[in-house]
């Protein structure tokens, strides 16, 4: 899936292939900052990310993909101005998630202000939420150093309402589950201590890859509508 994803930004210009290789070289490389540390904090609600699969880079890139498709089939600058606040809202949310469970401190979510656990979803830290700013802001930057056709701040817009949307839906729709055992929230089908979970908030099949999606999608949306 990668490999369809790149080609299509590629096929539409090096500065499409750019932009895309900044957001996953900075994801990974985030991922990967203090791997052990994050991952002991979050396997209790999440199963810590390995290498990047189909699923997720489809919800992180896929708008961005067919963004770039339609600017090949279609020139115009609405093609410009999806493609770059779809990756800034993906990005975004990536350097904030993985910033802030590094960070540590106690997050809170952001539907109800009670602390839950690093790594839950619609969790949010002061920490976390300027880095995904910082996100958005690298993307917009990296649109108006290629002389993309759409403003800075539209993107910079986009990119934030996009990781601000990944938050609201994760802890409103996201599925949530319990461990009976552990007495403890989680998003594993299979907690950490072994146990099968059940489902006790959310929507049944909406998990984090259609969050992601939906938030670029809605970053996307956003930088349009700003244009």
């Amino acid at each position: 899936m990668s490999g369809v994803v790149g080609t299509l930004a590629i096929a539409a210009g090096w500065t499409w292939g750019l932009l895309l290789v900044s957001f996953f070289v900075t994801a990974n490389g985030l991922t990967r900052l203090g791997q052990p540390k994050k991952a002991q904090l979050v396997s209790p609600v999440i199963q810590p990310d390995g290498e990047r699969d189909a699923r997720q880079v489809l919800a992180n890139g896929g708008i961005y993909a067919l963004a770039a498709l339609g600017s090949l089939v279609f020139p115009s600058p609405i093609w410009y101005a999806a493609g770059a606040g779809a990756l800034a809202a993906s990005t975004a949310d990536t350097w904030a998630t993985e910033v802030g469970i590094l960070a540590g401190g106690e997050p809170v979510s952001i539907i109800s202000a009670r602390k839950v656990a690093p790594g839950t979803s619609g969790g949010v830290t002061l920490i976390g939420t300027l880095a995904g700013a910082g996100g958005a802001l690298f993307i917009a930057a990296g649109a108006t150093l290629a002389n993309w056709p759409v403003p800075f701040a539209a993107v910079a817009l986009g990119g934030m309402a996009g990781a601000l949307a990944d938050s609201i839906l994760g802890g409103l729709v996201q599925a949530r589950r319990w461990c009976d055992l552990c007495a403890k929230s989680t998003e594993r089908l299979v907690h950490s201590c072994g146990t099968p979970t059940r489902q006790v908030g959310g929507i049944a099949g909406f998990d984090n890859d259609l969050v992601n999606a939906v938030c670029s999608g809605f970053g996307a949306l956003v930088a349009l509508l700003l244009l």
